[in-house]
């Protein structure tokens, strides 16, 4: 299975206008809140559709991110961009580490056990303080919850569309007693 990757990646949400001076609240929806301060541009999407905006200033305030837009100087503009998403490209998205994947990458990947048996889709990431946990959805509709860690993720090739995995014993099981 080839898949082409998506182009662009979800950082964050606008929740509210920040003072008077065009600014935003944004509830960030990315794993690394600093990577706000090398932004030099933002898609919004819109209801007319995506526009880009450069920053032109980045501040954090409690557990949000504040933004200001070039261009953009009023509350009155940006007050109706409540609940608008921005994005990024790919090219713009936080470089990644050897072993690093966006899990928008890895959805939709199939993945088989180290015999070669077809264990299904890989389907959602579920991000835990420990490590992260790729939840398989099986052809008859079950999941499989596998753990990220190295003894159980043997190869991700994304390019070729799969994930090997070895489950540890008793992995199933557990998983069929949900």
């Amino acid at each position: 299975m080839k898949r082409k990757p998506d182009d662009l990646f979800k950082i964050g949400v606008i929740t509210s206008p920040h003072g008077v001076r065009g600014e935003v609240n944004v509830f960030p929806t990315t794993d690394d809140v600093t990577r706000f301060n090398d932004l030099k541009e933002v898609l919004i999407k819109k209801k007319s559709g995506m526009e880009s905006y450069g920053i032109d200033g980045v501040k954090y305030h409690k557990n949000m991110v504040i933004l200001k837009f070039k261009g953009v100087d009023d509350r009155n503009t940006v007050e109706t961009w409540r609940k608008y998403e921005l994005y990024v490209t790919r090219e713009n998205a936080v470089k990644l580490e050897e072993g690093e994947y966006f899990i928008a990458d890895l959805i939709g990947l199939d993945v088989y056990e180290e015999s070669g048996e077809r264990l299904g889709e890989l389907y959602d990431v579920l991000q835990t303080a420990a490590n992260d946990v790729y939840v398989v959805k099986t052809d008859n509709g079950e999941e499989i919850l596998i753990p990220v860690i190295k003894d159980c993720i043997l190869n991700v090739d994304i390019d070729g569309g799969r994930v090997d995995v070895h489950l540890l014993p008793g992995l199933r099981e557990l998983n069929e007693k949900k």
